[in-house]
């Protein structure tokens, strides 16, 4: 993920994943066989439910160079309501974080998502998208000046929250965490129902990720039999999950 010379910009959203992963990175830096820097940067979208303030303040205690960025075209959505308003949303903030990492001087951007996150966008991706694909740990921009890392991909939502309990550190939510009756609120009730019977779920669901027969029979739907013939490879084959515990 990391290789001598990279310049790494964490993508912080003040939550308790990219704080966790900002400093997991910091002591990576220190003790890493490679040479690489990390910097960190906030978007601001108009959704936070907290003043940012204290985030810059620890993150200066902390000796982080830290850019927070505010992205006017964003906010304007709060007041237009658009339809497909999330779509629009994802789509200007990918291109503020690409702008702000230019400025930065990074190749490198590293996201916070966790093991959950990925077998949300499993499942997400399958039942209502019609494709079996997950977010890649590794993967490059379009025109591919960035590589995108995902680091937490073996980590667990309930490990970064005790982490970032531990550290102190302000945790700043954004109102779209907050929303109920969304897919993704459906998704986790949806997991935290299973895992009371069934503790090893997510495990389960991150190896199958990398367990993907392509060459085995499947149902094709619309555009499904070319995937299976192609030997669609948007499921991470390289997943292989340690234990939580």
């Amino acid at each position: 993920m990391i290789r001598d010379g990279d310049r790494v910009a964490v993508a912080l959203s003040g939550g308790k994943d990219s704080l966790t992963l900002l400093e997991a990175l910091l002591m990576l830096e220190k003790r890493a066989p490679v040479e690489f820097t990390v910097c960190a940067f906030t978007i601001e979208q108009g959704k936070f439910l907290r003043p940012v303030e204290p985030l810059g303040e620890y993150l200066r205690a902390r000796g982080v160079a830290w850019t927070y960025y505010h992205d006017r075209p964003s906010t304007r959505l709060l007041d237009e309501q658009p339809e497909h308003g999330c779509d629009l949303c994802s789509r200007y903030r990918r291109r503020a974080i690409y702008d702000v990492a230019r400025g930065l001087g990074a190749n490198v951007i590293a996201f916070g998502h966790t093991a959950d996150d990925f077998c949300e966008a499993l499942l997400r991706n399958a039942l209502f998208n019609g494709r079996l694909s997950a977010m890649p740990p590794v993967t490059y921009s379009r025109a591919r000046d960035f590589r995108l890392i995902r680091p937490l991909v073996f980590t667990s939502e309930e490990i970064t929250h005790a982490f970032a309990e531990s550290l102190g550190a302000p945790v700043i939510p954004c109102g779209c965490s907050q929303k109920t009756g969304t897919v993704r609120r459906s998704l986790r009730d949806l997991f935290s129902t299973l895992e009371k019977d069934y503790p090893h779920l997510k495990e389960t669901l991150l190896a199958a990720m990398g367990n993907l027969a392509p060459a085995r029979p499947t149902v094709p739907g619309p555009g499904g039999r070319q995937a299976v013939a192609a030997g669609d490879r948007r499921i991470v084959p390289w997943l292989r999950p340690p234990s939580f515990s």
